[in-house]
């Protein structure tokens, strides 16, 4: 279920961004847009989407992989770059650019990736950045007392209950009915998880900056529903999966990315093999290495192996050492050599 409702987190947005659009050409005064044309450019906005934001993914992986920057702070710069470079385009070609990005972050998050702990990092710290500041400027366009009149607390509430006792649940059910194995529990708690966040809000400015009538109350209820969402959604998560059975203790890890970190500067030396490493046979299980110590990883010529006993050395092979005691390990070899 978690990367079910994650995909459909992110894969709503760029269809919710291209109906909005759509929707405010037709009710723009003025404007010249008919159903038919609304109905071509939304098939050619998503198909042109998902092809310009795998062809850019696919991109974005070959160059950070292929690029030997030396400063590897760059890399995250890089990456940005190409968000930047997908949605342009992408909108330039009259595609979807909000699709177009988020298959490529598909694409890369995917694929084998130089840097890709540092560059998640990067990117979870910019993220949470960029909604502080989405979620603040949102709320400086927020009337209080606009939020709180009698039709803006009669529709929004009326339309919130809707949304999650009814058109939710519909949906779901609805869409999953292909497929047989969701359990009854499983397809009530993704009705129930149906978050609305801050993109609602971001379009539901999009009518007001065209001028299209009512656009004000349009927006007042927008923000009141995401309000109501969050308030009765999002603060039972984790209640509704206790009482539909689906919750489960997360196991702690104990080797987690910190102490991981920590043991790998601690514990790891690289050694480059010698001809002198080599003077009592040129299989692994033939070098002279202190007590406690594992070659865990073998570099040859830009492919990585795990060794065994047997393996057959070269001159020049990189080894990844585990150690109780490197400057013990580096002694050693040096007395070797």
């Amino acid at each position: 279920l978690k990367p079910l409702l994650e995909l459909e987190s992110g894969s709503n947005d760029p269809m919710a961004y291209i109906l909005t659009i759509l929707l405010v050409g037709l009710l723009t005064p003025g404007a010249d847009v008919s159903f038919g044309m609304s109905f071509v450019w939304f098939v050619v906005g998503m198909s042109v989407g998902v092809v310009a934001g795998y062809g850019f993914g696919r991109l974005a992986v070959w160059s950070i992989n292929r690029l030997n920057i030396a400063n590897q702070s760059l890399y995250a710069v890089l990456l940005l770059a190409f968000v930047f470079l997908t949605f342009s385009v992408t909108d330039m070609i009259r595609g979807n650019g909000y699709l177009a990005v988020y298959v490529a972050g598909l694409v890369v998050g995917n694929y084998p990736l130089m840097h890709k702990k540092t560059l998640g990092t990067f990117f979870d710290g910019f993220t949470w950045l960029f909604q502080v500041i989405l979620f603040v400027t949102l709320g400086l366009l927020v009337n209080i007392d606009e939020l709180l009149q009698p039709e803006v607390l009669l529709l929004g509430g009326l339309t919130g209950l809707f949304m999650i006792f009814v058109a939710r649940p519909a949906a779901v059910f609805l869409t999953l009915l292909p497929f047989r194995k969701f359990t009854t529990r499983a397809r009530l708690y993704v009705s129930w998880v149906g978050l609305r966040g801050a993109v609602p809000i971001i379009f539901a400015t999009y009518p007001v900056v065209a001028g299209v009538e009512g656009s004000g109350l349009l927006f007042n209820i927008v923000f009141f529903v995401t309000l109501l969402s969050l308030a009765v959604q999002g603060t039972t998560v984790s209640l509704m999966a206790g009482w539909l059975g689906l919750a489960y203790p997360e196991r702690e890890r104990i080797f987690n990315d910190e102490v991981m970190n920590r043991m790998l500067d601690d514990a790891t030396t690289e050694l480059t093999v010698t001809e002198a490493m080599l003077g009592a046979g040129r299989h692994l299980r033939d070098i002279v290495l202190p007590e406690a110590t594992l070659v865990v990883m073998v570099a040859r010529e830009g492919s990585f192996f795990v060794p065994r006993g047997n393996t057959l050395l070269h001159v020049g092979d990189k080894l990844l050492v585990v150690t109780e005691n490197k400057s013990e390990v580096k002694s050693a070899v040096r007395l070797g050599e």
